[in-house]
Protein backbone atom coordinates (compact mmCIF):
# COMPACT_ATOMS: atom_id res chain seq x y z
CA UNK A 1 0.00 0.00 0.00
CA UNK A 2 2.81 2.16 0.80
CA UNK A 3 4.88 1.85 -2.37
CA UNK A 4 1.30 2.54 -4.14
CA UNK A 5 0.76 5.61 -2.30
CA UNK A 6 4.26 6.83 -2.90
CA UNK A 7 3.77 5.61 -7.05
CA UNK A 8 0.86 7.59 -7.39
CA UNK A 9 2.40 10.72 -5.38
CA UNK A 10 5.11 10.38 -8.07
CA UNK A 11 3.14 10.27 -10.94
CA UNK A 12 1.37 13.68 -10.64
CA UNK A 13 5.12 15.16 -9.51
CA UNK A 14 6.42 13.51 -12.70
CA UNK A 15 3.30 15.08 -14.90
CA UNK A 16 3.88 18.50 -13.42
CA UNK A 17 7.78 17.98 -14.41
CA UNK A 18 6.77 17.38 -17.71
CA UNK A 19 4.60 19.82 -18.16
CA UNK A 20 7.35 22.76 -16.52
CA UNK A 21 9.90 21.27 -18.70
CA UNK A 22 7.35 22.05 -22.00
CA UNK A 23 6.57 25.42 -21.10
CA UNK A 24 10.32 25.97 -20.16
CA UNK A 25 11.28 24.85 -24.58
CA UNK A 26 7.96 26.46 -25.64
CA UNK A 27 9.52 30.22 -23.88
CA UNK A 28 13.21 29.55 -25.57
CA UNK A 29 11.59 28.47 -29.02
CA UNK A 30 8.90 31.77 -28.80
CA UNK A 31 11.87 33.97 -27.71
CA UNK A 32 14.21 32.76 -30.87
CA UNK A 33 11.15 33.34 -33.25
CA UNK A 34 10.21 36.78 -32.07
CA UNK A 35 14.26 37.58 -32.58
CA UNK A 36 14.00 36.11 -36.45
CA UNK A 37 11.20 37.55 -36.68
CA UNK A 38 12.44 40.88 -38.42
CA UNK A 39 14.78 39.46 -39.95
CA UNK A 40 12.32 36.95 -42.02
CA UNK A 41 10.13 39.82 -42.33
CA UNK A 42 12.73 41.90 -43.68
CA UNK A 43 13.72 39.48 -46.20
CA UNK A 44 9.92 39.08 -47.52
CA UNK A 45 9.27 42.66 -47.43
CA UNK A 46 12.64 43.00 -49.60
CA UNK A 47 11.31 40.40 -52.09
CA UNK A 48 7.98 41.56 -52.76
CA UNK A 49 8.97 44.98 -53.26
CA UNK A 50 11.27 43.87 -55.79
CA UNK A 51 8.34 41.63 -57.89
CA UNK A 52 9.67 38.49 -56.30
CA UNK A 53 6.91 35.69 -56.74
CA UNK A 54 5.63 33.81 -53.77
CA UNK A 55 4.50 36.56 -51.17
CA UNK A 56 2.81 34.60 -48.06
CA UNK A 57 -0.92 34.16 -48.39
CA UNK A 58 -2.62 35.12 -45.26
CA UNK A 59 -4.91 32.49 -43.44
CA UNK A 60 -8.29 32.69 -42.93
CA UNK A 61 -9.26 35.95 -41.76
CA UNK A 62 -5.62 37.87 -41.86
CA UNK A 63 -5.02 40.73 -43.55
CA UNK A 64 -2.17 41.48 -45.71
CA UNK A 65 0.19 43.58 -43.77
CA UNK A 66 0.61 46.89 -45.92
CA UNK A 67 4.59 47.28 -44.64
CA UNK A 68 5.38 44.31 -46.77
CA UNK A 69 3.19 44.80 -49.68
CA UNK A 70 5.03 45.62 -52.77
CA UNK A 71 2.13 48.59 -53.71
CA UNK A 72 0.05 49.98 -51.03
CA UNK A 73 -3.38 51.12 -52.73
CA UNK A 74 -6.11 53.87 -51.14
CA UNK A 75 -9.21 53.17 -52.68
CA UNK A 76 -12.25 55.22 -53.00
CA UNK A 77 -15.29 54.34 -51.52
CA UNK A 78 -17.59 55.54 -54.42
CA UNK A 79 -21.16 54.59 -54.11
CA UNK A 80 -22.06 51.09 -55.42
CA UNK A 81 -23.75 52.35 -58.45
CA UNK A 82 -20.12 52.99 -59.89
CA UNK A 83 -19.13 49.15 -59.38
CA UNK A 84 -20.96 46.23 -57.98
CA UNK A 85 -23.97 48.09 -57.87
CA UNK A 86 -23.74 47.61 -62.35
CA UNK A 87 -23.88 43.83 -61.06
CA UNK A 88 -27.06 44.55 -59.61
CA UNK A 89 -25.44 43.81 -56.10
CA UNK A 90 -27.03 45.71 -52.91
CA UNK A 91 -25.91 46.76 -49.75
CA UNK A 92 -27.29 44.45 -47.08
CA UNK A 93 -29.65 45.76 -44.91
CA UNK A 94 -29.93 49.59 -43.42
CA UNK A 95 -26.02 51.09 -43.69
CA UNK A 96 -24.46 47.93 -44.89
CA UNK A 97 -22.00 49.44 -46.25
CA UNK A 98 -20.81 50.27 -50.27
CA UNK A 99 -18.70 46.92 -50.67
CA UNK A 100 -19.11 43.29 -50.56
CA UNK A 101 -18.00 40.77 -47.85
CA UNK A 102 -15.61 38.79 -50.26
CA UNK A 103 -15.09 36.54 -47.90
CA UNK A 104 -18.31 34.22 -49.12
CA UNK A 105 -20.13 34.49 -52.44
CA UNK A 106 -19.36 37.32 -54.62
CA UNK A 107 -21.49 39.51 -56.96
CA UNK A 108 -20.82 37.56 -60.69
CA UNK A 109 -20.19 38.88 -63.43
CA UNK A 110 -21.86 38.90 -66.46
CA UNK A 111 -20.68 36.40 -69.08
CA UNK A 112 -19.72 35.70 -72.40
CA UNK A 113 -17.81 38.73 -74.33
CA UNK A 114 -18.46 41.07 -71.39
CA UNK A 115 -16.02 38.96 -69.68
CA UNK A 116 -13.12 39.86 -71.72
CA UNK A 117 -13.64 43.70 -70.56
CA UNK A 118 -13.70 42.44 -66.89
CA UNK A 119 -10.37 43.60 -65.25
CA UNK A 120 -11.93 46.13 -62.97
CA UNK A 121 -14.13 43.22 -61.58
CA UNK A 122 -11.12 41.37 -60.65
CA UNK A 123 -9.03 43.76 -59.54
CA UNK A 124 -11.42 45.49 -57.10
CA UNK A 125 -12.17 42.14 -55.60
CA UNK A 126 -8.14 41.29 -55.07
CA UNK A 127 -7.83 44.84 -53.17
CA UNK A 128 -10.98 44.17 -50.63
CA UNK A 129 -9.59 40.55 -50.24
CA UNK A 130 -6.59 42.27 -48.98
CA UNK A 131 -8.48 44.69 -46.44
CA UNK A 132 -11.20 41.56 -45.25
CA UNK A 133 -8.80 38.65 -44.77
CA UNK A 134 -9.82 36.40 -47.88
CA UNK A 135 -6.88 34.73 -49.60
CA UNK A 136 -4.50 36.91 -51.64
CA UNK A 137 -0.88 36.93 -52.39
CA UNK A 138 -1.00 40.32 -51.22
CA UNK A 139 1.37 42.24 -53.63
CA UNK A 140 -1.19 44.60 -53.78
CA UNK A 141 -2.83 46.23 -50.30
CA UNK A 142 -5.53 48.36 -49.53
CA UNK A 143 -4.85 51.27 -47.12
CA UNK A 144 -6.68 53.39 -45.57
CA UNK A 145 -5.03 56.86 -45.11
CA UNK A 146 -4.03 58.33 -48.93
CA UNK A 147 -0.28 59.77 -47.22
CA UNK A 148 0.70 55.72 -47.22
CA UNK A 149 -0.55 55.16 -50.32
CA UNK A 150 1.45 54.58 -53.63
CA UNK A 151 -1.26 55.53 -55.97
CA UNK A 152 -5.41 55.86 -55.64
CA UNK A 153 -7.45 53.67 -57.42
CA UNK A 154 -10.45 54.43 -58.77
CA UNK A 155 -13.42 51.64 -58.76
CA UNK A 156 -15.48 52.37 -61.57
CA UNK A 157 -16.40 49.27 -63.88
CA UNK A 158 -16.33 51.82 -66.81
CA UNK A 159 -16.36 48.79 -69.60
CA UNK A 160 -19.38 46.93 -67.73
CA UNK A 161 -21.28 50.52 -67.64
CA UNK A 162 -20.38 50.93 -71.30
CA UNK A 163 -21.54 47.79 -72.16
CA UNK A 164 -25.08 47.75 -70.13
CA UNK A 165 -26.17 51.24 -70.45
CA UNK A 166 -23.94 53.30 -73.40
CA UNK A 167 -27.34 53.43 -74.91
CA UNK A 168 -30.05 56.55 -74.02
CA UNK A 169 -33.10 55.01 -72.57
CA UNK A 170 -36.06 57.86 -73.02
CA UNK A 171 -36.96 60.10 -72.08
CA UNK A 172 -33.53 60.95 -71.09
CA UNK A 173 -31.39 62.54 -73.60
CA UNK A 174 -28.14 61.17 -72.21
CA UNK A 175 -26.77 57.59 -71.57
CA UNK A 176 -26.77 56.12 -68.06
CA UNK A 177 -23.12 55.87 -69.02
CA UNK A 178 -22.39 58.87 -69.27
CA UNK A 179 -24.28 60.40 -66.51
CA UNK A 180 -21.94 58.37 -64.46
CA UNK A 181 -19.11 59.39 -65.96
CA UNK A 182 -20.13 63.02 -65.03
CA UNK A 183 -20.85 62.04 -61.50
CA UNK A 184 -16.92 60.45 -61.61
CA UNK A 185 -15.52 63.56 -62.68
CA UNK A 186 -17.59 65.97 -59.84
CA UNK A 187 -17.08 63.96 -57.11
CA UNK A 188 -13.01 63.45 -57.59
CA UNK A 189 -12.57 67.41 -58.93
CA UNK A 190 -14.18 68.16 -55.25
CA UNK A 191 -11.27 65.32 -53.36
CA UNK A 192 -8.47 66.64 -51.58
CA UNK A 193 -6.08 63.63 -52.66
CA UNK A 194 -7.29 64.59 -56.53
CA UNK A 195 -5.83 68.14 -56.17
CA UNK A 196 -2.90 67.21 -53.79
CA UNK A 197 -0.95 65.49 -56.74
CA UNK A 198 -3.51 66.62 -59.86
CA UNK A 199 -4.62 63.05 -60.81
CA UNK A 200 -1.02 61.81 -61.68
CA UNK A 201 -1.21 59.29 -58.75
CA UNK A 202 -4.73 58.18 -59.47
CA UNK A 203 -5.32 54.43 -61.60
CA UNK A 204 -8.27 54.57 -63.58
CA UNK A 205 -9.43 51.20 -65.96
CA UNK A 206 -11.00 51.77 -69.23
CA UNK A 207 -10.36 48.65 -70.83
CA UNK A 208 -13.14 48.34 -72.88
CA UNK A 209 -11.55 50.14 -76.02
CA UNK A 210 -14.69 53.08 -75.82
CA UNK A 211 -14.68 53.09 -71.88
CA UNK A 212 -14.95 56.56 -70.12
CA UNK A 213 -15.32 57.56 -74.06
CA UNK A 214 -16.01 61.57 -72.59
CA UNK A 215 -14.02 61.41 -69.51
CA UNK A 216 -10.79 60.12 -70.68
CA UNK A 217 -9.94 63.80 -71.97
CA UNK A 218 -10.17 65.19 -68.40
CA UNK A 219 -8.71 61.80 -66.63
CA UNK A 220 -5.07 62.57 -68.93
CA UNK A 221 -3.22 62.62 -66.02
CA UNK A 222 -3.59 59.32 -64.47
CA UNK A 223 -2.50 56.22 -64.87
CA UNK A 224 -5.02 54.39 -67.22
CA UNK A 225 -5.48 50.64 -67.55
CA UNK A 226 -6.06 49.77 -71.03
CA UNK A 227 -6.36 46.73 -73.73
CA UNK A 228 -4.28 49.47 -76.26
CA UNK A 229 -4.28 52.85 -77.56
CA UNK A 230 -6.18 52.51 -80.61
CA UNK A 231 -8.41 55.00 -79.96
CA UNK A 232 -6.66 57.58 -77.80
CA UNK A 233 -4.21 60.26 -78.63
CA UNK A 234 -0.78 59.95 -77.16
CA UNK A 235 -1.64 63.36 -75.24
CA UNK A 236 -4.06 60.87 -73.46
CA UNK A 237 -2.43 57.76 -73.67
CA UNK A 238 0.84 56.59 -74.23
CA UNK A 239 3.25 53.59 -72.95
CA UNK A 240 5.40 55.82 -70.74
CA UNK A 241 2.46 56.62 -67.92
CA UNK A 242 -0.04 53.75 -68.80
CA UNK A 243 -0.27 50.02 -68.44
CA UNK A 244 -1.34 47.40 -71.21
CA UNK A 245 -3.64 44.93 -69.61
CA UNK A 246 -4.38 41.47 -71.42
CA UNK A 247 -8.16 40.55 -72.13
CA UNK A 248 -9.92 37.83 -70.47
CA UNK A 249 -9.61 35.09 -72.74
CA UNK A 250 -13.41 33.26 -73.61
CA UNK A 251 -12.52 29.98 -74.49
CA UNK A 252 -11.44 27.71 -71.88
CA UNK A 253 -8.10 26.95 -71.10
CA UNK A 254 -6.88 23.61 -72.56
CA UNK A 255 -5.68 21.50 -69.44
CA UNK A 256 -3.67 18.44 -69.83
CA UNK A 257 -2.85 19.35 -72.88
CA UNK A 258 -0.87 16.38 -74.81
CA UNK A 259 -1.91 17.53 -78.20
CA UNK A 260 1.54 18.13 -79.66
CA UNK A 261 2.69 19.07 -83.33
CA UNK A 262 1.61 15.86 -84.92
CA UNK A 263 -1.82 15.82 -82.80
CA UNK A 264 -2.71 19.09 -84.71
CA UNK A 265 -3.65 19.18 -88.26
CA UNK A 266 -4.59 22.05 -89.10
CA UNK A 267 -1.76 24.43 -89.86
CA UNK A 268 -2.93 27.96 -89.27
CA UNK A 269 -6.11 28.95 -88.09
CA UNK A 270 -8.13 31.93 -88.11
CA UNK A 271 -12.06 32.40 -86.83
CA UNK A 272 -13.52 35.92 -87.08
CA UNK A 273 -14.92 39.08 -88.61
CA UNK A 274 -13.06 39.15 -91.97
CA UNK A 275 -14.43 42.93 -93.25
CA UNK A 276 -13.14 45.42 -90.44
CA UNK A 277 -12.10 49.23 -90.92
CA UNK A 278 -9.50 51.24 -90.40
CA UNK A 279 -6.34 49.17 -89.62
CA UNK A 280 -8.37 46.20 -89.80
CA UNK A 281 -9.01 46.06 -93.88
CA UNK A 282 -5.53 43.80 -93.64
CA UNK A 283 -7.77 41.03 -92.77
CA UNK A 284 -9.50 41.09 -96.20
CA UNK A 285 -6.64 41.13 -97.97
CA UNK A 286 -5.42 38.08 -95.72
CA UNK A 287 -8.37 36.15 -96.45
CA UNK A 288 -7.59 36.27 -100.25
CA UNK A 289 -4.18 35.31 -99.89
CA UNK A 290 -5.01 32.57 -97.88
CA UNK A 291 -8.01 31.17 -98.20
CA UNK A 292 -7.33 28.32 -100.58
CA UNK A 293 -3.71 27.36 -99.09
CA UNK A 294 -3.36 23.44 -97.64
CA UNK A 295 -4.11 23.14 -94.00
CA UNK A 296 -5.18 26.75 -93.26
CA UNK A 297 -8.66 27.39 -91.75
CA UNK A 298 -9.63 30.84 -92.82
CA UNK A 299 -13.55 31.97 -92.05
CA UNK A 300 -16.03 34.16 -90.89
CA UNK A 301 -17.13 33.60 -87.06
CA UNK A 302 -18.72 35.11 -84.28
CA UNK A 303 -20.05 34.27 -80.44
CA UNK A 304 -23.44 33.91 -81.76
CA UNK A 305 -24.55 30.37 -81.32
CA UNK A 306 -21.88 27.86 -80.58
CA UNK A 307 -18.62 30.18 -82.07
CA UNK A 308 -17.19 30.00 -78.96
CA UNK A 309 -16.85 26.06 -78.98
CA UNK A 310 -16.06 26.07 -82.28
CA UNK A 311 -12.97 28.53 -81.83
CA UNK A 312 -12.23 26.74 -78.72
CA UNK A 313 -11.90 23.21 -80.70
CA UNK A 314 -10.33 24.90 -84.14
CA UNK A 315 -7.45 26.22 -81.97
CA UNK A 316 -7.12 23.27 -80.02
CA UNK A 317 -6.59 21.19 -83.55
CA UNK A 318 -4.18 24.18 -85.06
CA UNK A 319 -0.32 24.68 -84.78
CA UNK A 320 -0.70 28.47 -85.26
CA UNK A 321 -3.26 30.96 -85.05
CA UNK A 322 -3.66 34.19 -86.61
CA UNK A 323 -4.40 37.40 -84.57
CA UNK A 324 -4.92 40.29 -86.77
CA UNK A 325 -5.41 43.98 -86.41
CA UNK A 326 -9.12 44.69 -86.49
CA UNK A 327 -11.43 47.94 -85.48
CA UNK A 328 -8.81 48.14 -82.96
CA UNK A 329 -4.69 47.06 -82.69
CA UNK A 330 -5.94 44.52 -80.39
CA UNK A 331 -8.58 41.28 -79.23
CA UNK A 332 -9.34 38.64 -76.95
CA UNK A 333 -8.20 36.17 -79.96
CA UNK A 334 -4.49 36.04 -78.88
CA UNK A 335 -5.23 35.51 -75.59
CA UNK A 336 -7.80 32.49 -76.53
CA UNK A 337 -4.58 31.58 -78.55
CA UNK A 338 -2.39 31.47 -75.66
CA UNK A 339 -4.67 29.50 -73.13
CA UNK A 340 -5.16 27.03 -75.98
CA UNK A 341 -1.24 26.62 -76.86
CA UNK A 342 -2.16 27.25 -80.60
CA UNK A 343 1.64 29.66 -81.29
CA UNK A 344 -0.40 32.91 -82.32
CA UNK A 345 0.99 34.88 -85.10
CA UNK A 346 1.04 38.55 -84.43
CA UNK A 347 0.13 40.64 -87.67
CA UNK A 348 -0.91 44.14 -85.83
CA UNK A 349 1.80 47.17 -86.04
CA UNK A 350 0.46 49.20 -83.49
CA UNK A 351 -0.33 46.53 -80.80
CA UNK A 352 1.21 46.90 -77.44
CA UNK A 353 1.41 43.42 -75.61
CA UNK A 354 0.85 42.82 -71.61
CA UNK A 355 3.75 43.14 -69.10
CA UNK A 356 6.59 42.87 -72.38
CA UNK A 357 9.17 44.41 -69.89
CA UNK A 358 9.25 41.30 -68.04
CA UNK A 359 7.56 38.73 -70.64
CA UNK A 360 9.40 38.09 -74.31
CA UNK A 361 6.99 37.07 -76.53
CA UNK A 362 9.02 35.90 -79.04
CA UNK A 363 9.67 32.81 -77.14
CA UNK A 364 5.66 31.57 -77.92
CA UNK A 365 5.01 33.96 -80.52
CA UNK A 366 5.34 34.84 -84.45
CA UNK A 367 5.28 38.29 -84.46
CA UNK A 368 5.27 39.77 -88.22
CA UNK A 369 5.24 43.25 -90.12
CA UNK A 370 1.82 44.42 -91.46
CA UNK A 371 3.52 44.68 -94.92
CA UNK A 372 5.35 41.82 -94.97
CA UNK A 373 1.99 39.58 -94.45
CA UNK A 374 0.21 40.77 -97.05
CA UNK A 375 3.50 39.48 -99.89
CA UNK A 376 2.20 36.83 -101.80
CA UNK A 377 3.88 33.70 -100.07
CA UNK A 378 5.42 35.54 -97.58
CA UNK A 379 3.30 34.25 -94.57
CA UNK A 380 3.36 30.63 -95.27
CA UNK A 381 6.21 30.39 -96.21
CA UNK A 382 7.38 31.71 -93.08
CA UNK A 383 5.11 29.63 -90.95
CA UNK A 384 5.99 26.23 -93.01
CA UNK A 385 9.70 26.81 -92.25
CA UNK A 386 9.35 26.63 -88.27
CA UNK A 387 9.94 22.68 -87.83
CA UNK A 388 8.67 20.63 -84.94
CA UNK A 389 11.35 21.51 -82.74
CA UNK A 390 10.84 25.13 -82.62
CA UNK A 391 6.81 24.91 -82.82
CA UNK A 392 7.44 22.56 -79.40
CA UNK A 393 9.95 24.44 -77.64
CA UNK A 394 7.12 27.32 -78.17
CA UNK A 395 4.55 25.75 -77.24
CA UNK A 396 5.67 24.27 -74.08
CA UNK A 397 6.85 28.03 -73.41
CA UNK A 398 2.67 28.77 -73.82
CA UNK A 399 2.04 26.34 -71.18
CA UNK A 400 4.55 28.15 -69.00
CA UNK A 401 3.26 31.87 -69.12
CA UNK A 402 -0.31 31.28 -69.56
CA UNK A 403 -1.04 31.55 -66.37
CA UNK A 404 0.28 35.51 -66.38
CA UNK A 405 -3.21 36.18 -68.46
CA UNK A 406 -5.44 34.44 -66.12
CA UNK A 407 -8.22 36.35 -64.34
CA UNK A 408 -9.40 34.34 -61.70
CA UNK A 409 -10.87 34.98 -57.39
CA UNK A 410 -9.13 34.41 -55.51
CA UNK A 411 -6.40 35.76 -57.45
CA UNK A 412 -2.80 33.83 -57.44
CA UNK A 413 0.60 34.26 -57.44
CA UNK A 414 1.93 35.71 -60.98
CA UNK A 415 -1.71 35.99 -62.69
CA UNK A 416 -3.20 38.90 -64.22
CA UNK A 417 -4.11 40.72 -61.38
CA UNK A 418 -0.74 40.08 -60.04
CA UNK A 419 1.31 41.11 -63.23
CA UNK A 420 -0.97 44.42 -63.45
CA UNK A 421 -0.65 44.92 -60.11
CA UNK A 422 3.48 44.57 -60.15
CA UNK A 423 3.20 47.02 -63.77
CA UNK A 424 2.24 49.56 -61.49
CA UNK A 425 4.40 49.31 -59.11
CA UNK A 426 6.66 49.72 -61.71
CA UNK A 427 5.40 52.72 -62.93
CA UNK A 428 5.82 54.48 -59.26
CA UNK A 429 9.16 55.89 -59.34
CA UNK A 430 7.84 58.05 -62.39
CA UNK A 431 4.48 58.95 -60.53
CA UNK A 432 6.31 60.28 -57.53
CA UNK A 433 8.98 62.19 -60.41
CA UNK A 434 6.28 63.96 -61.61
CA UNK A 435 4.64 64.81 -58.40
CA UNK A 436 7.53 66.52 -57.05
CA UNK A 437 8.27 67.86 -59.80
CA UNK A 438 5.23 69.76 -60.34
CA UNK A 439 5.34 70.50 -56.24
CA UNK A 440 8.58 72.77 -57.00
CA UNK A 441 7.13 75.89 -56.53
CA UNK A 442 4.55 75.36 -54.07
CA UNK A 443 6.02 77.20 -51.46
CA UNK A 444 5.39 80.81 -53.36
CA UNK A 445 1.85 79.86 -54.71
CA UNK A 446 -0.16 81.77 -51.96
CA UNK A 447 -3.42 81.72 -54.37
CA UNK A 448 -3.52 78.24 -55.57
CA UNK A 449 -5.71 77.54 -58.71
CA UNK A 450 -5.90 73.77 -59.32
CA UNK A 451 -4.93 72.95 -62.85
CA UNK A 452 -6.17 70.13 -62.76
CA UNK A 453 -8.74 69.00 -66.13
CA UNK A 454 -11.15 67.71 -63.93
CA UNK A 455 -11.91 71.95 -63.30
CA UNK A 456 -13.29 72.56 -67.01
CA UNK A 457 -16.86 73.73 -65.43
CA UNK A 458 -18.20 74.33 -69.01
CA UNK A 459 -17.25 70.73 -70.14
CA UNK A 460 -19.23 69.17 -67.17
CA UNK A 461 -22.45 71.77 -67.63
CA UNK A 462 -22.35 70.45 -71.40
CA UNK A 463 -22.61 66.90 -70.79
CA UNK A 464 -25.64 64.97 -70.16
CA UNK A 465 -29.31 65.37 -69.50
Amino acid sequence: MAAAGAASCRSPLAWLFALAAALFFASWYLLLDSTAGPVAAARAYQGLRLGVSGGRRPGPGRKCDPARALLRVYMYDLPPEFHFGLLDWKPPGFGGGVWPDVRGTVPEYPGGLNLQHSIEYWLTLDLLASEQGAPTPCAAVRVRRHADADVVFVPFFASLSFNRHSRAVPPARDSEDRALQRRLLEFLAARPEWRRTGGRDHVVLAHHPNGMLDARYRLWPCVFVLCDFGRYPPSVANLDKDVIAPYRHVVANFANDTAGYDDRPTLLYFQGAIYRKDGGSIRQELYYLLKDEKDVHFSFGSVAGNGIEQATQGMRASKFCLNIAGDTPSSNRLFDSIVSHCVPVIISDEIELPFEDVLVYSKFSVIVRGADAVKKGFLMNLIRGIGREEWTLMWNRLKEVEKHFEYQYPSQTDDAVQMIWKTIARKVPSIRLKINRLRRFSRFETNKTDESPLHSSSWLQNQGP
